[in-house]
């Protein structure tokens, strides 16, 4: 899976990042290694919740898609 993520300079130094297809899901580094460490984690995370954030109807089935 791609996901795209806007990178910005950080006024204070460092980078910042946002992933627009993911409301909320932002993260920093001091270096760009460091940012592109912590945007992987922030964005496997914030997928984390988002699946495990529905319950599931017994009558419901659960299938898995790679994109």
């Amino acid at each position: 899976m791609k996901i795209k993520a806007i990178i910005h300079p950080a006024e204070e130094g460092g980078y910042w990042a946002e992933v627009p297809a993911l409301p909320g899901c932002i993260t920093e580094g001091d270096t760009m290694e460091e940012l592109l460490i912590n945007l992987k984690d922030a964005i496997e995370g914030w997928l984390e919740v988002a699946n495990n954030a529905h319950s599931i109807e017994s009558n419901a089935q659960v299938v898995e898609i790679a994109v």
